[in-house]
């Protein structure tokens, strides 16, 4: 979809160009181990890093990308996320380029009307995106009274997704085949995505399974790899890994090590479970880890159960500072897509203790776009919560 701001092709080469030749020499000199993109990190709990990724990285996971999302040449891809990012440029462009399928770009920013005239005007077939971009276009399309009939499947990921925005996008964007991906920049970025054929509770509740060509394990905090069901650090291995942090060797040997059998590790971050049949369920960063004095509380879970409330369409826990505890829980949410009266803080926190201990009932509550709150969430250029900026700005409305 041509865009005012996009740049022209100014030229191009066909097969029987007498250039073409050109292109052997080319292949000579570039190797698929060398650099093919620098990629920021997300920075979701700090400044972000340089990724280098190869060639042989970011094609073979696009590839794989596309063929566990089933897309075929006749498919119409719709890709909102953004191409200075490993969603758009790897798991929208380039998987498209490889299986010869036609992607659609509606903007060069975000804008979910954007996004639902390309799917009209293009009848696309499958859409990308992160969960608030998911729900962006769901607010929008309140406004429309034409169905969505093209749409079919789709790919989500970049954070915590519920199985109540799952079932809104089967039922009004008709979304059915929708599959979740987990992944990292570091890691060119897919290391575990689901597949159609799934079970329901599996697609909702995990992140599927690992891919092809890549190894995972989960260690505790000895380095030890656990058993299956027990949680612990989620480590990564196989041909996605990047080169290392550009210019920045500390910062790539604190996330990158051999084991004793010489097998190069990526240490992700992020605490999970696999299952007994391979399905990989992500319970939180280990850096958002929040101690309630001495007690370890994960913020994803407490997440889970907020985003369930039929009044909160979007929450973020952090951690906050507190005299007695050292911190405590604190939430920010954002007011769900249909109009609910706003619960109190007693009834969130009552609507937590329902199904968690008491400790784990978010002490302070604050909703996006309340006086001195910030507008919406900050956001990285993904689409993921800045958790640090939240709990900076937690911290400092606790203090006035």
């Amino acid at each position: 979809m041509k865009h005012q701001n996009y740049a022209e092709f100014t030229s191009s080469m066909t097969v029987d160009s007498d250039k073409w030749s050109e292109v052997g020499c080319v292949r000579q000199i570039v190797q698929p181990s060398d650099t093919l993109s620098f990629q920021l990190t997300s920075g979701t709990t700090g400044l972000p890093k340089v990724a280098m990724l190869s060639h042989l990285s970011m094609l073979n996971n696009a590839r794989f990308v596309g063929q566990r999302l089933g897309i075929a040449s006749t498919d119409v891809i719709c890709c909102p996320p953004p191409l200075f990012h490993c969603f758009g440029l790897v798991m929208g462009f380039l998987a498209s380029l490889i299986h010869g399928t036609t992607i659609v770009f509606p903007s060069d920013h975000f804008n979910a009307d954007a996004v639902l005239e390309s799917v009209y005007r293009h009848q696309c077939t499958a859409l990308l995106g992160v969960p608030t971009m998911f729900i962006a276009e769901l607010e929008a399309l309140q406004s429309r009274n034409d169905p969505i009939i093209s749409l079919r499947k789709g790919l989500i990921a970049g954070s915590t997704i519920s199985h109540i925005l799952m079932n809104r996008l089967s039922k009004s964007m008709g979304l059915s085949e929708m599959m979740i991906a987990y992944g990292m920049t570091e890691t060119a970025p897919v290391s575990f995505m689901s597949a159609a054929d799934d079970a329901p509770n599996k697609r909702n509740e995990t992140v599927g399974r690992v891919m092809p060509h890549t190894q995972a394990k989960v260690i505790n905090h000895l380095g030890e790899t656990v058993h299956r069901g027990a949680r612990g650090e989620l480590c990564v291995s196989g041909y996605g890994l990047q080169k290392g942090y550009l210019k920045n060797a500390t910062k790539t040997a604190e996330v990158m090590s051999f084991d004793k059998d010489g097998v190069l590790w990526m240490h992700t971050g992020d605490e999970c479970v696999i299952d007994s049949e391979g399905y990989c369920r992500v319970t939180g960063r280990i850096k958002d880890i929040i101690i309630r004095g001495g007690e370890n509380i994960f913020p994803a879970e407490i997440e889970d159960r907020l985003i369930a409330h039929p009044a909160v369409s979007e929450a973020s826990v952090v951690g906050v500072r507190d005299a007695k505890y050292g911190e405590v829980v604190a939430c920010f949410l954002k007011s769900a897509l249909q109009p609910v009266d706003r619960p109190t803080t007693e009834e969130i926190q009552s609507w937590v203790r329902d199904v968690m201990s008491r400790s784990k009932s978010p002490q302070h509550v604050f909703w996006v776009g309340d006086g001195g709150v910030c507008e919406d969430f900050p956001t990285t250029g993904s689409g993921k919560h800045q958790k640090h900026l939240l709990r900076e700005i937690g911290n400092k409305l606790l203090c006035c």
